[in-house]
């Protein structure tokens, strides 16, 4: 089957990693599946040309309902959909983006929720058949770059030169321009906090692990795979108290939570004090990765989702 794979695909960003990784599930069962950019699209009729080209799509998959679902709705073709954190979080506040949800939503063949949570919600505020939603939880596996080295970030500062553990460094691409320039701006006046430009996900991964803690301060997520990947890195994580944290990170089990900054120095500082508190959440994080975000399920759970858009075809 060829299958059409729409996404968001800034570099190296969590949307990106997932679409890479649900693509590969879905080439390892013998499909051929193209992943392209929803940035690249504005409207169905952009995608019409690419979709009749010789030969065919013959279905599709989108991740986020409304940003990459909508592209799918005049197109003829059996799809399926994966939803993101912002749509639920925040584009069904905007009640036409909401309608537009629910006319993918019914169109779609199936859903996906990262969590029951998520699933729950989707079912309360858009309409939708309750046996079109399934939940899969992302699935896991780091791998760690031999070399990194932290150098470049270990500029002189007096209150950090103290103690290398004292400082707080930021990793991620340059999405948002007017987000980018308010934290830049906040870096400048602060001391011990540093900018550091995206990273492959294996240097990540091995900055990761050279941390005292990853944090997660996001106001909006559907589910943090750079949570997960601490976790299964046995790094501890301190993560904002929002529902997509709340559903993964369990509050002094698997991690700990954080509603304000007073509390999250109170936090960081229980970390740093309580040994056999950040060994319990590094074991328990670490077992969790393990119970319930398996590659290997979420490799078949979209390998049959995928068969029935195959199927789906023949009965068009």
């Amino acid at each position: 089957m060829k299958l059409l794979f729409l996404a968001c695909l800034s570099p190296k960003t969590g949307n990106y990693t997932t679409a890479e990784r649900i693509r590969s599930h879905i080439e390892s069962a013998g499909h051929s599946c193209e992943l392209r950019d929803v940035a690249d699209f504005h409207s169905p009729s952009d995608l019409a040309h690419l979709v009749s080209q010789n030969p065919p799509f013959e279905g599709a998959l989108a991740i986020h309902l409304f940003k990459a679902g909508r592209l799918l709705l005049d197109l003829r073709l059996p799809f399926g959909v994966i939803f993101g954190g912002t749509d639920i979080n925040e584009d069904v506040k905007d009640e036409q983006k909401r309608v537009v949800m629910e006319q993918v939503l019914l169109k779609a063949r199936f859903a996906v929720a990262f969590t029951e949570k998520l699933k729950e919600e989707a079912e309360f505020v858009l309409v939708s058949p309750d046996s079109k939603i399934y939940v899969q939880p992302q699935g896991i596996q780091t791998e760690v770059a031999e070399q990194f080295c932290w150098t470049e970030f270990l500029r002189s500062s007096e209150w950090h030169s103290k103690n290398l553990h004292n400082i707080l460094i930021i990793i991620g691409p340059k999405v948002d321009p007017a987000l980018t320039a308010e934290v830049e701006a906040v870096v400048k006046r602060a001391t011990g906090v540093f900018l550091a430009q995206e990273r492959s996900q294996q240097e990540l991964h091995a900055a990761m692990k050279r941390c005292y803690a990853v944090v997660n301060s996001s106001v909006s997520e559907g589910m943090s795979a750079a949570i997960l990947e601490a976790m299964d890195l046995r790094v501890p994580v301190l993560a904002r108290n929002i529902p997509g944290n709340a559903a993964v990170v369990k509050h002094g089990v698997t991690g700990l939570l954080f509603s304000s900054p007073q509390e999250f120095v109170h936090q960081s500082q229980r970390l740093l004090s309580d040994q056999e508190l950040r060994e319990r959440v590094v074991r328990s994080g670490k077992l969790y990765v393990e119970e319930h975000h398996s590659v290997k399920q979420e490799r078949e759970t979209y390998q049959r989702l995928v068969d029935k858009l195959h199927k789906a075809q023949f009965l068009a």
